[in-house]
């Protein structure tokens, strides 16, 4: 099993309600944030390969947030485990801020990509770890989280469809599903993925240990998705 090589500055999972409350200010699209919470929490805890010390370290595995418009969480998780400092979280959404509503790649430490543009990331993200591939980097692993009201996007679509074709085991996807989408999908969300080749775990969104048994299940032949079903935090 991976583990995570962050460096813990003391702060846990119970300190993230607080952490929050420190944002203020309009559109903090709160709903969005609070569905990815555990999900974010699990994956910097016990899955990623990631170092706040060094964020731009190669061997790193990636993690792209493409439902980036409500990056509360994110920002949350990442002061817990020292990637920012707290002391920027008040800083939320103001103009001379790193901190803005979509979280910036360039501008906030650990961040890979900018994002908020629903489904810009999942294409990006089979890019990447195509890329890695290519370059023989088959140790870092790359993971997305997106949300399910991006379903209806084509480029979310092309993207489902090729990493199948190209067998990208390295590639996780993790799809937040708080009921936002209005279309919907036929027998589930993960029917859609399966369909095209990658393998699929439904887990409760709310529940640690399966959201890290599902996130750590091997899938060296093909792209893994998991779907988190969650009930939003108010």
């Amino acid at each position: 099993m991976n583990r995570s090589t962050v460096e813990e500055p003391g702060l846990g999972y119970d300190d993230l309600p607080r952490l929050m409350t420190l944002m203020t200010g309009d559109e903090k699209h709160s709903f969005s944030a609070t569905s990815t919470l555990d999900v974010l929490w699990v994956l910097y805890s016990q899955v990623l390969n990631v170092n706040p010390s060094n964020p731009n370290d190669p061997g790193r595995d990636r993690f792209l947030l493409s439902k980036g418009h409500g990056p509360m969480a994110y920002y949350a998780v990442l002061a817990a485990k020292g990637f920012i400092p707290v002391e920027t979280l008040p800083t939320f959404a103001k103009y001379d801020s790193i901190l803005g509503k979509h979280p910036d790649g360039v501008l906030v430490p650990g961040v890979e990509i900018g994002s908020g543009s629903l489904g810009h990331g999942l294409p990006i993200a089979v890019g990447m770890a195509n890329g890695l591939r290519a370059r023989g980097a088959t140790s870092q692993r790359v993971f997305c989280l997106v949300g399910d009201a991006e379903s209806g996007e084509g480029s979310g679509h092309e993207a489902i469809a090729l990493a199948g074709r190209l067998k990208l085991g390295q590639l996780t996807a993790i799809v937040i599903d708080n009921k936002s989408d209005s279309n919907g999908w036929p027998g589930g969300i993960s029917t859609r993925f399966a369909v095209e080749g990658w393998s699929t775990s439904d887990v409760d969104g709310r529940d640690h240990g399966a959201i890290h048994e599902a996130l750590v299940t091997p899938h060296s032949d093909r792209p893994h998705v998991v779907v988190a079903s969650v009930e939003p935090k108010s």
